[in-house]
C-alpha cells in the first residue's frame, strides 16, 4: 500500500478580522498565493499532474462561495485540474488532508492538493462566524427560554434553528462555557493558560520561528505582509483578569481567552512515497493516521479526546510516544480539560503558541496547523506529531504525523 507524504507545506500570515493586515485581499487570491507556493516548493513537480485540489473553507459563500476549490486551480492557470470545496467547519482543511490520504492509499491518484482559506472580513452576510449575536435582546430572551434542556444547564441552543436544526449549531463561545462549567475550568485557569499562549508565540517569533513558518503574501497594492497580526506583545494575567466576560454574565469565556476572527489561507502537497521517490523529492513528513470522532453538540470543544486516542491508537502508538501536540485553541476553557483527559504534558502542547495568540481562520486552520507542526518537529529535532481540534456540531478531528526531513 502507498504512503501519503506532505512534501510542501506554506501558510500565510493571519490577519484580524475587519481591522487586520489582509482585509483587502479576496479569499480566492489569498488561497491560489499558497497553494502557488506550495507547488513552487516542489520544482520538480508539474503541477497539471495534480490529481485534485481539495480546499477547505468552514463559510464556502460570498466571495468564497462558487467551489473556491476549482476557482483556485483556475486562477492558477491550472484548467485540467479539478478542485472541490469542502466543509466540516475548524477542522475543514484537516478533512482535505484526510481525504487526500485516502485517496492516495486507495491508489486513486498520487498527487493532492490539501488547502484551505476563511477571510472573516469579507464576508457578507451577517456575523462573520455564522454565529448568533448574544447581545441581542430578541436572542438573549429566546436562548434563555431554551437553558437547562440538557442535565447540568449544557442546553443553549441558538434560539433561530429551533425549527430547522435544533441542538446542533450553538454559539461556540456557549459551549465553552458549557465545559468549563461540566469540567470545573476557573476563569484563573482559563487566563494562565491564555497568556502562556501569547508568551510563547511572542519568544517564537523572537527566535525567528514564524519566519520560518510563514509564507508571505502580497496585498492588492503591492505590499507584502509577513507576519501574523498576533501575538499581542506584552499581555499579562493582570490585564486578561480584568475583562468581563463575553458569552454569558456570570461566565468565564472573554476576548483573551477565547480565539479571535482571523482571515488566512495554508497549503500542503501531498503524494505517494512512491511518486516523491521517483521525483527525487525527500518528504517532509509521513501521514501516519487519521480520525473523525463526534459527541453532544453542547460540550463540542472536548472533540479532541476521542479523536485523538483514535488517531494515536491506529498509528500503533501510545499518547507517551507523540512528541508534539497542536491542540486548535478555539477555547482555553475546552483546551484544558482535553489535555488532562488526555494526560497530555502540557509542555508539548502548543509549545509556540496556539489560535488565542496567532489567530484561527476556520477553514484554514487545519492545514495552517500541519504546518506548524512539522516545523515545530523539525526545530525540536522529534519523530512523531499529533494534530487534533474540535468542530462546530459536536465533532472531533485528529491526525499523527512522522516527520521525515
Amino acid at each position: 500500500m502507498p504512503q501519503a507524504v506532505i512534501v510542501s507545506a506554506a501558510r500565510s500570515p493571519i490577519g484580524r478580522a475587519h481591522k487586520g493586515s489582509l482585509t483587502s485581499l479576496r479569499p480566492d487570491d489569498l488561497a491560489a498565493q499558497m497553494v502557488s507556493a506550495a507547488l513552487a516548493a516542489v520544482p520538480e513537480l508539474d503541477p497539471a499532474t495534480v490529481e485534485d485540489i481539495m480546499l477547505g473553507c468552514a463559510q464556502p459563500a460570498g466571495e468564497q462561495a462558487y467551489n473556491i476549490g476549482r476557482i483556485v486551480a483556475m486562477r492558477l492557470g491550472l484548467d485540467t485540474v479539478p478542485g472541490t470545496t469542502v466543509h466540516r467547519y475548524c477542522a475543514s482543511s484537516l478533512q482535505t488532508t484526510r481525504m487526500a490520504l485516502h485517496a492516495v492509499r486507495s491508489g486513486e491518484g498520487d498527487v493532492f492538493v490539501s488547502a484551505g482559506v476563511e477571510a472573516v472580513s469579507r464576508f457578507t452576510q451577517g456575523k462573520a462566524d455564522g454565529m448568533p449575536d448574544t447581545k441581542d435582546p430578541a436572542y438573549a430572551a429566546a436562548a434563555e427560554r431554551t437553558r437547562g434542556r440538557a442535565e447540568g444547564g449544557l442546553g443553549w441552543q441558538d434560539p433561530r434553528l429551533d425549527r430547522e436544526l435544533p441542538d446542533i449549531y450553538i454559539a461556540m463561545g456557549d459551549t465553552a462555557e458549557n465545559v468549563a462549567q461540566a469540567y470545573g475550568v476557573t476563569r484563573e485557569a482559563q487566563d494562565l493558560f491564555a497568556v502562556r499562549s501569547q508568551q510563547r508565540a511572542e519568544a517564537a517569533a523572537d527566535r525567528g520561528f514564524w519566519e520560518r513558518d510563514i509564507t508571505p503574501v502580497t496585498l492588492p497594492d503591492g505590499t507584502t505582509v509577513s507576519a501574523d497580526d498576533g501575538p499581542r506583545r506584552g499581555v499579562t494575567l493582570e490585564k486578561v483578569a480584568s475583562l468581563k466576560p463575553v458569552f454569558r454574565p456570570d461566565g468565564t469565556v472573554t476576548a483573551a481567552n477565547c480565539c479571535p476572527l482571523n482571515d488566512g489561507a495554508a497549503a500542503l502537497v501531498v503524494m505517494s512515497d512512491v511518486r516523491a521517490r521517483e521525483l527525487g523529492i525527500t518528504p517532509l513528513a509521513r501521514i501516519v493516521s487519521t480520525a473523525v470522532s463526534a459527541l453532544s453538540p453542547e460540550i463540542m470543544g472536548m472533540g479532541p479526546v476521542e479523536a485523538s486516542c483514535r488517531a494515536v491508537e491506529r498509528a500503533g502508538l501510545s499518547m507517551s510516544a507523540i512528541d508534539l501536540v497542536e491542540m486548535n485553541e478555539a477555547f482555553a476553557a475546552q483546551v484544558l480539560p482535553c489535555v488532562d483527559q488526555l494526560k497530555l504534558d502540557l509542555d508539548r502542547v502548543n509549545v509556540n503558541g496556539g489560535a488565542l495568540a496567532l489567530g484561527h481562520p476556520f477553514g484554514s486552520t487545519g492545514a495552517r496547523m500541519a504546518t506548524t507542526l512539522i516545523h515545530s518537529l523539525q526545530e525540536r529535532d522529534a519523530q512523531f506529531g499529533l494534530e487534533t481540534m474540535c468542530a462546530a456540531g459536536g465533532q472531533g478531528m485528529a491526525m499523527v504525523l512522522e516527520r521525515l526531513s
